[in-house]
């Protein structure tokens, strides 16, 4: 297992998280418990979870994990989140956290999901910077973490406040392009850099011709797009959501033999990666200043999955209410002026998919 320097926070984690939002069988506490133990004995010392995954179960199981692994012996960190922003709702939230997970600190705790900048706007009225300080000196976390959501540069405008040490966002082979500004903004101010969906939500795994620029001889899909990831020596922690033993170990066996590519090497994939998502909304959000205050980047993205997640029944809803916080009804508020078509540089239909998007 490869560790990385988590930001300035002289913290030392795995390359390889593991994220709680995917179990098979929530409810098969043993067999869940396995797969965390078998992560932490394959190296992996992060482990992501939330109060919204399985409805709070993924802590409880993460509860019964943490003690196996102290048991053995293994060190781990526990990274965690909150939706909430007052400070008796998230001072009651992280009571029941602690209390799930039967630890006594959380060591990466985010403010979880900033989607727009007004979003914040609103969390930070709530006082939500001033309670995560002082959970901070009450020992109730170790780090002020971030979990956003939003695109091209306005991620700068969060890590002016100066008080995130780390950051978990999305980036992937899939949006390179579009998450590059974000990136770039994190690795100026040194933070502890976590990367969310780094298979594109199952997006690449399940479309290997799409993503064929970014293999090397030998490799799985798979393999490829978490070593692309790892090629960058500026992110800390790539996050994946392991359902089954198979997909962990499919996962701890890309580190086996794994050779970095050069800067060159990697700009030449980000470079393909560029030009091979045509009909795909890439999210450069020049559309996003429609007079109707429809968010259209966010609902071209949920539509991307429609286009390339044909396992999934309603791909759409889904990533709407899992990456977005929307409704498919929020779309109905466009009133078709055309503005949005004449900013968008690849000539997408919005208008009629904003219409397929509300039914």
């Amino acid at each position: 297992m490869i560790y990385r320097e988590y930001g300035k926070t002289g913290k030392k984690v795995s390359l390889l998280g593991f994220g709680g939002m995917r179990f098979k069988n929530i409810d098969d506490h043993d067999e869940c418990v396995r797969l965390m133990l078998a992560a932490a004995e394959g190296g992996i010392n992060y482990f992501d979870t939330a109060p919204g995954y399985f409805e709070t179960r993924s802590e409880t199981v993460f509860g019964k994990g943490f003690a196996e692994i102290k048991k053995k012996g293994l060190p781990f960190f526990c990274a965690s989140k909150t939706f909430e922003s007052k400070e008796s709702a998230v001072r009651k939230e992280i009571e029941n956290q602690l209390k799930r997970m039967d630890i006594n600190s959380i060591d990466f705790y985010h403010i979880w999901c900033i989607t727009d900048l007004g979003n914040w706007e609103n969390r930070k009225k709530d006082g939500i910077l001033n309670t995560f300080r002082k959970l901070k000196e009450e020992g109730l976390i170790k780090h002020i973490c971030v979990s956003s959501h939003l695109i091209k540069n306005e991620i700068k405008e969060l890590l002016l406040e100066g008080v995130f040490e780390g950051v978990l966002f999305g980036y992937s082979a899939y949006n390179f392009k579009t998450r590059q500004e974000a990136f770039d903004a994190i690795k100026e101010k040194n933070l502890g850099s976590v990367v969310m969906n780094p298979l594109g939500g199952g997006v690449i795994p399940e479309h290997p011709e799409l993503f064929k620029f970014i293999r090397r001889e030998g490799e799985s899909t798979v393999t490829a797009a978490l070593r692309v990831l790892w090629d960058h020596k500026e992110i800390t922690n790539t996050l994946v959501g392991f359902d089954t033993m198979e997909h962990l170990n499919e996962a701890l066996n890309a580190m086996e033999g794994y050779k970095p590519r050069t800067q060159n090497e990697l700009e030449d994939v980000k470079l393909k990666a560029g030009v091979s998502f045509e009909g795909i909304c890439t999210g450069c959000a020049y559309c996003n200043d429609c007079p109707s205050g429809v968010p259209i980047p966010q609902y071209m993205d949920a539509y991307n999955q429609k286009i390339l997640n044909k396992n999934s029944k309603d791909p759409i809803s889904e990533r709407l209410k899992w990456h977005w916080s929307l409704e498919r009804a929020g779309a109905a508020k466009c009133t078709a002026c055309g503005q949005c078509e004449k900013a968008c540089t690849q000539h997408i239909d919005i208008i009629n998919r904003l219409k397929e998007i509300a039914g």
